[in-house]
């Protein structure tokens, strides 16, 4: 994103808005039955998700969509089939920021999962991070 320890956690300037806004537990996967934690539950996104977006919508100019739910409830049809065809469609995003919207961008996840999405995707971090950092920074000011 491109901001400072301090931006980051000034919470009248970065908001964080989970998904589902409940703990929806571990996958119980791996051998400590701690695992990765399970998708986050509909019903919980359904209670606030909405409600909350309906707040703070019109006072956002950049929104970060980060990994498969989120871009799912955001974009609905939208998204596009694949990681790669939902991030790559960011120009698409920056062209409708003219019309007063926030900027909305499609990211992966931060995950180690993703790490070989990220190296076979270098224009992710050549041409999308800039325009992020940008958007981001301009955005505090």
């Amino acid at each position: 994103m491109g901001v400072t320890e301090e931006e980051f956690y000034d919470s009248g300037r970065v908001a964080i808005a989970p998904m589902a806004f409940c703990f929806p537990g571990y996958d119980g996967k791996s051998p400590t039955g701690k695992g990765g934690d399970l998708p986050p539950p509909a019903v919980c996104a359904e209670i606030w998700r909405a409600e909350v977006m309906a707040v703070v919508w019109s006072q956002l100019q950049v929104v970060l969509l980060v990994g498969a739910y989120a871009q799912a409830w955001h974009l609905g049809k939208k998204r596009g089939r694949t990681l790669t065809e939902t991030v790559g469609g960011w120009r698409e995003r920056v062209a409708e920021t003219a019309s007063g919207e926030p900027l909305i961008m499609p990211l992966p996840h931060p995950s180690w999962r993703n790490n070989a999405w990220l190296k076979k995707n270098p224009w992710f971090e050549a041409d999308v991070l800039p325009t992020l950092r940008l958007a981001v920074r301009q955005a505090l000011k």
